[in-house]
């Protein structure tokens, strides 16, 4: 019986990988363009996560910073902090709604990518994030769950939501956990071209 349930895990996040592959496909291209035009042009990519999501972002800034599947010099990634002790906000302000948003004005700059990663469908704790995001004048990409109704609408033009259509958490962090290593994936082929067979 335990053998089962564990065999239809494997089978439902395959499942949902492939139904996904082709509703997904161009906004990953889109992430990954916006990403492509942030390091070639000299700029950085400020990453944060809400719940499984951080161990997300700081694996995707470690791929970043360090290496994917071959040799580079390292690209600009940083993740943020989600620790609320380190943020000083003013006793009337939410510190769910400034603890991204207050890292995002002090670190961010004109056409650096603000890359949000969110498993649990939380996205009204990013809206913040997002305007400030808009306001240094960086593109926002965001790895939410579903259709994220609120997010959408915060989305610019030039800003990119990655939506996967699973409400399971365990389903979305394994989907957008394929989705960071899509971006890493191109993003080397971009910069240094196809890799030489093995």
């Amino acid at each position: 019986m335990l053998e089962q349930r564990i065999q239809q895990q494997f089978f439902d996040s395959a499942d949902l990988q492939y139904q996904s592959a082709e509703s997904l496909s161009r906004p990953v291209g889109e992430a990954a363009q916006a990403l492509i035009g942030c390091i070639t042009a000299g700029g950085k990519v400020l990453v944060g996560g809400l719940g499984g999501g951080l161990a997300l972002a700081q694996h995707f800034c470690n791929a970043f910073i360090g290496r994917f599947e071959r040799e580079r010099p390292g690209l600009a990634a940083l993740v943020l902090s989600a620790d609320s002790a380190l943020l000083m906000a003013p006793p009337d302000t939410d510190w769910h709604d400034a603890l991204f948003a207050r890292q995002v004005q002090a670190l961010g700059q004109p056409g650096d990518v603000l890359l949000l990663i969110d498993p649990l469908g939380q996205e009204a704790l990013l809206l913040a994030a997002i305007e400030a995001g808009h306001g240094r004048d960086m593109s926002v990409i965001v790895l939410g769950a579903r259709s994220a109704p609120a997010l959408r609408e915060q989305l610019g033009e030039t800003d990119v939501l990655v939506a996967v259509p699973h409400d399971r958490s365990a389903r979305v962090v394994e989907l957008q956990l394929l989705v960071l290593h899509c971006l890493c994936d191109a993003v080397d082929l971009q910069l240094m071209g196809e890799q030489d067979p093995l």
